[in-house]
């Protein structure tokens, strides 16, 4: 059965003794509410390394005062049962009062990665992630860590920050899983109801006709974006937040397709906002 840990000694102590075994160490960081995208990120961490943990904690400081931190969903037994089928050896499971001591006033912040696309609208979660990310990092020490590639530009935040700050981490981008109709996989989707649920692969169609025109040699990133938006707004429940095009390393808009680039999007229906992207180049999916 999974080992549970509720403290930060607790999983100091068992990577200490993995460790003195000469045992390699696998961190899958997560917020919970686990489904098949996560147990993707353990499936490939158990077939890496000798032991892996799986970080279940709900960061408060990625939130933004009118998010939904409190209503974030949340099931620990559900998500014991996926770390135990996966076969992970510890699910840390922290209070924020745990990893965050009265008076903490020490952020990570990484630049010009976090100024586009999400940053724009949710000003201090990429501080939060890079933060709690980085005492995640300080706390299991790993190998490897695992971030799925539907949040591109967290996954290249934290690429940046392990570059600039010299984690000794290997970084491992894993593809994104769908649901059959399409659908990103996200712990967000139980909030869509019926008729939102229906209308958010729509999402994954205007990328997919996005990613066909770079493949049949359309540059201009404006007409791309175009073909994107209007393939959106043709169902009515969708209400865009961005479509960007922008260059895969530096996260920053591009005006013509000459290099790897990411398409990311991020729309809501009803009140659940969902993102989504594809990536061509270098970073190709």
């Amino acid at each position: 059965m999974i080992k549970i840990c509720k403290t930060i000694d607790e999983v100091r102590a068992e990577v200490k003794q993995y460790k003195k075994d000469g045992l390699s160490v696998g961190l899958v960081p997560t917020m919970g509410y686990l489904h098949e995208g996560h147990k993707s990120l353990i499936d490939k961490a158990v077939t890496e390394n000798d032991r892996v943990i799986v970080s279940d904690f709900v960061n408060p400081t990625q939130f933004g005062p009118s998010e939904d931190l409190e209503d974030y969903p949340r099931d620990l037994d559900k998500d014991a049962m996926l770390c135990d089928d996966a076969k992970a050896d510890i699910m840390f499971n922290p209070e924020p009062e745990e990893m965050y001591a009265a008076g903490s006033c020490t952020f990570v912040t990484v630049s010009g990665l976090t100024s586009e696309l999400c940053g724009k609208s949710r000003p201090i979660h990429f501080r939060g992630v890079a933060t709690v990310v980085s005492k995640l990092f300080n706390i299991v020490d790993p190998d490897r860590a695992y971030f799925g590639e539907k949040d591109a530009q967290q996954l290249a935040v934290i690429k940046r920050m392990v570059k600039d700050l010299n984690f000794d981490i290997e970084i491992v981008g894993c593809p994104i899983v769908r649901e059959e109709d399409g659908l990103a996989k996200s712990s967000r989707n139980k909030y869509l109801n019926k008729e939102e649920r229906m209308a958010a692969p729509v999402l994954r169609r205007a990328l997919e006709l996005g990613k066909e025109a770079v493949a049949k040699g359309e540059i201009d990133a404006d007409k791309i974006k175009v073909l994107i938006v209007d393939t959106i707004n043709s169902e009515k429940l969708s209400n865009i937040d961005y479509v960007e095009i922008v260059d895969a390393e530096t996260i920053k808009p591009v005006s013509k397709i000459r290099g790897p680039i990411l398409c990311a999007l991020a729309v809501s229906f009803g009140t659940t906002r969902l993102i989504d992207n594809f990536s061509y180049g270098s970073r190709e999916k």
